[in-house]
């Protein structure tokens, strides 16, 4: 575990900022570079701001904490410091099956930085329990929180800098970009998608690990002053908890239709060789421990899919299937696709996917139900004035899918209070309701009242929704 020592981030902006950086130049203004236009004139570029880079963690880079008794030094440093716990996990995700978290960084002042193996310590109750209900400070937690609970780590509160971002109307929300946002620091994500399963880790990767978390503790204090400021630390707060929360997604029926390409294939015959093909990977992938992308590509099921190969030689003849590592494997692929050749007509699969009581697609909508059609379009016009009027992006101030369920098949009687039960029911919080419920309640009961938005001549990128859907611009899907 690094030392107790608290950066003071005197290289940072405004004494704001993280660990020790390297020392840059000033950026070079226009009057002072040779080829300086001279007229008076002339348009002047804005100078981009400084963003100092960060190059050594405060205290430096401490061992990997990963026998018990490392740990319980670990847990009783936490126990005798104060104030919020920062907190990040590492992944091998692209190399071992699943999610599984190969490492743990967290930070308290006080107490320093300790970088935990949760191989060697797989159970870090103790050190929840040391810190008792103090804030845990994460970027992006649904991502984080889900392994924490794997090795029995339940933070009794959390602020997240990811989501902290998104209400603040930041446009970028990445840890590194709202690093150099915030606290003009610059921070290095070249490990981000390593293989944090490799033992020994390498020092640099450590390093990188530790400062994930040393910056969070002044990027939180920022942020939530901004919040404040902006009268939305309520908002985050039920945000916050909402993914605190959070119970587990439950299992993706037919998972193996998300194959990247499988929208291409019509044929039932064709999606029953994807699945006997994405079956027999994911088991090979799980008793090898190896991420299913690199045991058969989705690029080589879909090849397979479309060719319907009657042999090995066939198969291999398919360039998908040519590399050694997949030639290797032929026989045992294309006796899963024998499997599916075999198959009778009625044990295929539809090629409209699992029933589903969501609404159809929104570009299905005028032919279908053109009324409902009119609610939606004037439903998006509605939550896009409250998303521009809030600085909210449109997925945070409501969910796409409760937005075109509460359009597809409105409440009755067709006022706020009903439309707010709705939106409650499909998991909108409490400040989201208070925004939305009534003037989208009003905008379905008379679609045609609601104001639409000039086309802009030099429309900017749209915001894209959580599934994809384009819900910056009404009426399109």
């Amino acid at each position: 575990m690094s030392s107790a020592h608290t950066p003071s981030f005197s290289h940072a902006p405004d004494g704001r900022g993280g660990a020790r950086a390297a020392s840059v130049p000033e950026p070079v203004g226009a009057q002072d570079a040779p080829d300086a236009p001279s007229s008076s004139d002339a348009p002047s570029a804005p100078l981009a701001p400084s963003v100092i880079p960060l190059t050594e963690p405060a205290d430096g880079v401490g061992p990997v904490i990963d026998t018990p008794e490392a740990f319980a030094e670990v847990v009783a440093a936490f126990a005798a410091a104060s104030g919020p716990v920062a907190a990040d996990a590492e992944r091998a995700s692209g190399y071992r099956y699943g999610q599984r978290t190969y490492l743990v960084q967290v930070r308290r002042e006080g107490a320093g930085t300790a970088l935990i193996d949760p191989i060697g310590v797989p159970d870090l109750s103790p050190l929840r329990e040391a810190v008792g209900d103090a804030e845990w400070i994460l970027h992006a937690a649904s991502q984080d929180l889900p392994g924490f609970a794997e090795q029995n780590l339940f933070p009794a509160r959390i602020f997240d800098t990811e989501l902290a971002a998104r209400l603040l109307g930041m446009e970028r929300v990445g840890l590194a970009a709202v690093i150099a946002e915030v606290l003009g620091l610059g921070l290095a994500k070249e490990h981000s998608a390593a293989d944090w399963s490799t033992r020994p880790l390498p020092v640099d990767w450590l390093r990188y690990a530790a400062l994930d978390v040393e910056v969070l503790i002044p990027l939180r204090k920022i942020l939530g002053e901004r919040l404040e400021e902006q009268g939305k630390a309520e908002w985050a707060a039920q945000e916050f908890e909402a993914v605190r929360t959070a119970p587990p997604p439950p299992p993706r029926e037919e998972p193996w239709r998300r194959t990247s390409g499988v929208h291409a294939l019509r044929n039932p015959r064709s999606l029953a060789v994807v699945r006997s093909l994405w079956e027999a990977r994911d088991e090979n992938a799980r008793r090898r421990d190896i991420a299913p992308g690199r045991v058969l590509p989705d690029r080589a099921i879909v090849a397979a899919a479309q060719a319907m190969p009657r042999s090995v030689p066939e198969l291999v003849r398919l360039p998908a299937f040519s590399g050694r590592n997949t030639a290797r494997r032929a026989a045992s692929w294309q006796q899963a696709i024998d499997k599916a050749l075999a198959l009778p007509q009625d044990a295929l699969p539809s090629s409209r996917g699992p029933r589903s009581d969501a609404p159809p697609p929104p570009r299905a909508w005028a032919e279908r139900d053109p009324e409902a059609a009119r609610r939606l379009d004037a439903a998006r016009a509605v939550v896009q004035r409250l998303s521009d009027e809030h600085d909210v992006p449109l997925e945070n101030l409501l969910q796409p899918d409760a937005l075109r369920r509460v359009c597809w098949t409105p409440p009755s009687p067709l006022d706020s209070e009903h439309v707010a039960q709705f939106l409650r029911g499909r998991g909108a919080r409490e400040w989201q309701v208070g925004l939305v419920a009534e003037p989208l309640a009003a905008a379905l009961a008379d679609p045609g009242s609601v104001p639409r938005p000039a086309p802009a001549t030099d429309a900017g990128p749209a915001t894209r929704s959580e599934d994809g859907g384009d819900l910056s611009r009404p009426g399109t899907d």
